[in-house]
Formats: structure tokens, C-alpha cells, sequence
């Protein structure tokens, strides 16, 4: 997505923070980005994996459009195997998930997509990490992407982004 905003001119128009590994910090940081942004301009949220759950918990509360991509749907039960230390994958940080963190995921978790038209899943079958049935049935009168084998990553993903910039009402 970086790469693709900045070749067509457009990179002022993303933001990708690094979150936080604590769920209340995390959420409490991004809701800072956005109370900046909305004062400038309309948001919309993209988020993999446990961002898709970040993202639903946002777009529900701002009433934003988001974009789920092979989205966590419930974290408190899927990270309770996780409790200890844990390495980021991206930074190699140590950290430690406890129980007070899968009390944060819990109480943020969203039981009803009150505006199925405000979000885009887009879900690979073949996804090892999550199982894609649970986002098809919590999201299931949401505007979907659905494609058989596939990865947690999302292969392919450069090919959907005009039509994720489209969903969000960025035009190019």
C-alpha cells in the first residue's frame, strides 16, 4: 500500500502507525490519529489481522468506512493460548500479553456491525492463522472479497488496492 500511494502521489494520504502491543494503548492511540485527521478531512481504516479488529471497533464508534483484511474477530479467546512473552514480528520487541490484555480485547469487542455497507472483508480461504469462516459470519451482509487459498498475508493484496482506494472514496 506504501509503495503504491507514494508511485501515484498519494502518500500523504496514509498513515500507518505502529500500534502499540497493549490493546488500550493501541486503540487509544490510533483514536488520537484520527481525531487529528477528522478535523481536515473525511477517515478510512484498513486493518489486517488483529488491525481488522481495531478497525471494526473504530469504524463503529466514527461511523467511518474500513476496509478488514483477514480480520481477527475475537482476540480475547483466539490470543488466550498466547499469554507470556511475545516477539513482534516486525520490530523483534519482547512483550508480554496477560490476562489484563485479553480483558482489554473483550470489553472492545463489537457484538453488531450496525453499518454492513461502511466495511470491505476481504478473506483468503487459505488464511493459517484465522479461520475465515468466523469474519464471513460476523461480517456477513458486509461488501466482500472472497478468494480461495491464499495466506494470512493476503496474497495478491497490490492487485486490490484501486479497489480498496475506490471503497474509501479516494480517488486518484
Amino acid at each position: 500500500m506504501h509503495a503504491y500511494m507514494d508511485q501515484h502521489g498519494m502518500l500523504d494520504q496514509l498513515i500507518i502507525p505502529e500500534i502499540p502491543p497493549v490493546p488500550a494503548q493501541a486503540l487509544a492511540m490510533i483514536k488520537a490519529i484520527i481525531g487529528e485527521i477528522r478535523e481536515q478531512a473525511d477517515v478510512a481504516i484498513a486493518g489486517a489481522s488483529l488491525g481488522g479488529f481495531y478497525a471494526t471497533c473504530l469504524a463503529e464508534q466514527y461511523g467511518c468506512k474500513a476496509v478488514l483484511i483477514n480480520p481477527a474477530v475475537r482476540p480475547h479467546v483466539l490470543l488466550e493460548k498466547y499469554l507470556g512473552e511475545n516477539i513482534n514480528y516486525y520490530t523483534s520487541e519482547h512483550w508480554m500479553l496477560d490476562d489484563s490484555h485479553i480483558e482489554q480485547f473483550r470489553q472492545m469487542d463489537v457484538d453488531v456491525i450496525t453499518q454492513p455497507e461502511r466495511y470491505l472483508l476481504m478473506l483468503q480461504k487459505g488464511d493459517e492463522a484465522l479461520d475465515y469462516r468466523q469474519a464471513l459470519e460476523k461480517y456477513a451482509d458486509c461488501p466482500l472479497v472472497l478468494e480461495e487459498d491464499g495466506d494470512h498475508s493476503f496474497a495478491g493484496f497490490e492487485n486490490h488496492i484501486p479497489q480498496i482506494l475506490d471503497f474509501c472514496g479516494i480517488s486518484m
